[in-house]
């Protein structure tokens, strides 16, 4: 493996990753964090995956249908072609809600000639932990194991099912199909019913997209990263996840392998930010309700992150038996980070709720819970903004004064004082503003530093960190104010690398970074566009893209050198970026047209 040259697909119940050959390589069932049926990504051996064999011969190609997240994949052998779609069904019910069952469905389009193909089916339950035992049955294939805990898997096919579990060779002659589900079929599938569900899935994601706004440049990336972050998102509570898989090394060989499948309040909030602001209200208002479910107590002090299903403890876990990305071990289950204090979390939090009743302030059927939210969170605040954290990047040693987080919860009491204006608490506001201005003035007299001429990573510190830059993005600084800018010159100092961007660059609990945080980057971008470095910063960023996958997709991090994905993947940090981004190209194309046409 090169590059994590996958497409995902899912239902935003469940998700799997496929390889550019047409192989599922990931897929937990029945939901995101469930334990894998195919997990060839961590374990090339014994992890299981669902792939297609063809001779040399043929030509393989790959792209997702236009506007949708069905991932199509060719197979050409001069006259002999087929093609194969695949998607996780996901379609409007007429009675209400969705259908989205946890399912994989590997649709087979026959186009011309005589190809042939043998399937390689080869699920391993709970992890490949033990065993999986494969059974023809009458009406499917059947998959099992006993190990740790009883798992099993039903595939459903038109093919010859005793060809598909030796792995003979197949002629196909017309349409056909697989369906790997994780319940018992009542009504038994055929091709027909299995096309319908393609177009159905089809139409869903049609019209989503559609809900996106046309951009005048970059409108197919942020389209593809629209539907990326929908792809992260879980319907049953509004959880958002960082990215579908675990334990893909930020470096191949080291051990910063960890566990994605979870909703940080950071990620997930940026996520919902920028997805709402593409006017996609239902993710933000299920996530909203998320949060609500979250907080019953008022004194209750939000975790960093929490399982999918709300689960407030995610023991850390490693997979021993797995051998890991390119042999990057351990394989990591759970995330100890879930009991780490991040004080940004709260302005992180505090600026969704204030985007989102902005943008959607007559649709507030919980303004009530709304607004003891936004209490607490300025209480908490309040007690604990002077104290040290793990800041940001969860550093897993001692606390420190970090900027960012001093940034983000001078950014929870500034959304807050905008909420009571929505409320007309005015009593509030008044009460407020003297504790937003006494943490500027401390981020301001101790954040800074005059040798460096930049906002450091933390207080009393001579290191550069990336996340500064989003100093202004949350309006603490004027892009133009000198030491903003200052502060941005010294980070493309400092910090770029070929217009890649680390991090940082002092040593953390596992030495020093050696690949570039692709958020990051983006940021980096966007800072330099902001400050009137627009030209460099469209350069830069056109690079950025060409580092995307064959699909668009974006993992975590980038290798300087050979500019390969690595990290966890698809990446929601990295796409939520690429979107803010492109939307400010974007807006600024479009002005620029408008004031062309006014002088014509």
């Amino acid at each position: 493996m090169d590059n994590l040259d996958y497409g995902i697909i899912g239902n935003c119940r469940s998700a799997a990753v496929i390889s550019k050959m047409g192989s599922v390589d990931w897929c937990c069932l029945p939901e995101f964090d469930s334990s894998s049926v195919f997990a060839k990504l961590l374990d090339e051996k014994i992890g299981g995956s669902f792939g297609f064999e063809v001779d040399e011969a043929y030509e393989i190609t790959q792209t997702y249908v236009e506007n949708t997240a069905i991932l199509c994949t060719k197979y050409e052998n001069g006259e002999d072609v087929f093609e194969v779609y695949d998607f996780m069904p996901r379609y409007h019910l007429t009675a209400g809600g969705y259908h989205s069952p946890p399912e994989i469905v590997r649709f087979i389009k026959y186009i011309s000639g005589k190809p042939k193909v043998k399937v390689l089916y080869d699920p391993k339950l709970e992890y490949a932990i033990g065993e999986t035992k494969t059974y023809v049955k009458h009406n499917f294939i059947a998959s099992l194991t006993h190990a740790e805990k009883f798992d099993t898997v039903f595939l459903y096919t038109s093919f010859n099912k005793n060809a598909v579990v030796e792995g003979r060779e197949i002629e196909i002659t017309e349409d056909g199909y697989f369906l790997l589900g994780y319940n018992e079929k009542i009504l038994l599938p055929n091709t027909e019913k299995v096309y319908l569900d393609l177009e159905r899935t089809k139409v869903y994601w049609l019209n989503w997209s559609n809900n996106t706004p046309n951009y005048r440049k970059y409108n197919a990336e942020i389209s593809r990263s629209a539907i990326t972050l929908k792809l992260l998102s879980y319907d049953k509570t509004g959880a958002v996840l960082a990215a579908a898989t675990t334990s893909l090394p930020e470096t191949i060989g080291e051990v910063r392998n960890w566990d994605y499948r979870f909703c940080w309040i950071r990620d997930a909030s940026m996520v919902v930010k920028v997805v709402s602001e593409l006017g996609h209200k239902n993710v933000a208002k299920r996530y909203l309700q998320f949060i609500i479910d979250l907080i019953p107590d008022k004194d209750e002090k939000l975790q960093i992150m929490y399982g999918i299903n709300k689960e407030k403890k995610l023991t850390e876990e490693t997979l021993d038996h797995l051998s890991g990305y390119e042999g990057s071990k351990p394989v990591r289950v759970g995330n100890a980070a879930y009991i780490q204090r991040q004080n940004d979390i709260y302005g992180i939090l505090m600026d969704v709720i204030y985007e989102n009743l902005h943008k959607f302030s007559t649709d507030i059927a919980n303004g009530e819970d709304i607004w003891s939210i936004t209490k607490g969170i300025v209480w908490i605040v309040d007690k604990h903004w002077k104290e040290a954290d793990k800041g940001i990047w969860e550093f897993r040693s001692e606390d420190r004064h970090f900027t960012f987080s001093k940034v983000l919860c001078w950014t929870a009491i500034d959304r807050a004082i905008k909420v009571a204006k929505i409320f007309n608490k005015h009593h509030k506001i008044e009460k407020w503003k003297p504790l937003r201005d006494e943490i500027w003035a401390d981020i301001y007299e101790n954040a800074w530093n005059e040798e460096v001429q930049a906002f450091t990573q933390s207080y009393g510190s001579k290191h550069l960190d990336a996340s500064v830059l989003l100093m202004e993005s949350y309006g603490c600084i004027d892009a133009k104010h000198e030491k903003y800018v200052s502060t941005v010159e010294a980070i493309e100092r400092e910090l770029s690398n070929d217009g890649l961007l680390y991090r940082y660059k002092n040593e953390d609990d596992f030495g020093l970074p050696s690949s570039s945080f692709t958020v990051c980057t983006f940021w980096f971008v966007n800072s330099l566009f902001k400050i009137g470095q627009e030209e460099k910063a469209m350069e830069y960023f056109d690079r950025l893209l060409s580092y995307s996958n064959h699909l668009g997709l974006f993992s975590e991090d980038i290798d300087f050198k050979t500019k390969r994905l690595l990290g966890n993947f698809p990446q929601a940090y990295s796409h939520l970026a690429l979107i803010e981004c492109a939307i400010n190209f974007s807006n600024k194309h479009s002005d620029e047209k408008i004031l062309e046409s006014m002088r014509e």
